[in-house]
């Protein structure tokens, strides 16, 4: 399967690296390249691409009103590029339904493996760095100060949804649910997007943060 992959970047530089590096793997294909996050979401609309790389500065429209627009129409699934490690608005993305973030220093061969990972509807949690942040964002991010949420929400997951969503909470990927769980991957697809729809959450990043911030 090919994957069709929209590069929203403002510095041309940097994106005409991106795009060097996507198009050196044959199941990856650039669609569309935008210089701000008011292109990036004009073109996800008219390209129907099946991911969004999204730089997280631009002008006109940030990444993350980008991302907002991007996930609110189901236009394609956003993997944020940020320079900063602990970038406040990368909380934001996640927050938004991105599926996940990459620092932009990241190697080629972690960029193309970060692309097929979302691709697949895995969301990019698995990495250790990954897992730091989404547990330092849950814990520091300014959004957190209008509350935590309500544990109540977990009441409508069944048993098994609950150890599902730990599991995402500590980052793994659906293949190590399946060997902790002793159950079949597939199934834990089942349950992760299950789970997704009764806590109204649009990636399994969200249910990671949300599973950080109740501490489950």
């Amino acid at each position: 399967m090919t994957i069709r992959v929209l590069v929203a970047e403002d510095q041309s530089a940097v994106r005409a690296g991106l795009v060097l590096i996507l198009r050196s793997a044959p199941d990856v294909e650039v669609v569309g390249e935008a210089p701000d996050g008011e292109a990036a979401v004009r073109l996800a609309r008219e390209l129907r691409p099946d991911l969004v790389l999204m730089d997280v500065s631009m002008p006109r429209l940030d990444g993350v009103s980008a991302t907002r627009q991007v996930v609110a129409e189901g236009l394609a699934d956003v993997l944020v590029l940020t320079t900063f490690d602990l970038d406040e608005y990368v909380f934001g993305a996640l927050r938004a339904g991105a599926a996940g973030f990459l620092l932009k220093n990241t190697e080629a061969h972690e960029l193309l493996q970060a692309v097929r990972t979302v691709a697949r509807g895995e969301g990019m949690i698995a990495p250790a760095v990954t897992r730091r942040l989404i547990a330092e964002f849950a814990g520091t991010a300014p959004a957190r100060a209008v509350g935590a949420p309500d544990p109540a929400v977990l009441d409508a997951l069944t048993r098994r949804e609950r150890e599902v969503l730990e599991c995402l909470g500590e980052g793994l990927s659906n293949a190590e649910i399946a060997v902790r769980l002793s159950m079949a991957e597939a199934t834990v697809k089942t349950h992760v997007s299950r789970l997704l729809g009764k806590l109204d959450l649009r990636s399994r990043v969200q249910a990671a943060v949300l599973a950080q911030e109740l501490g489950i």
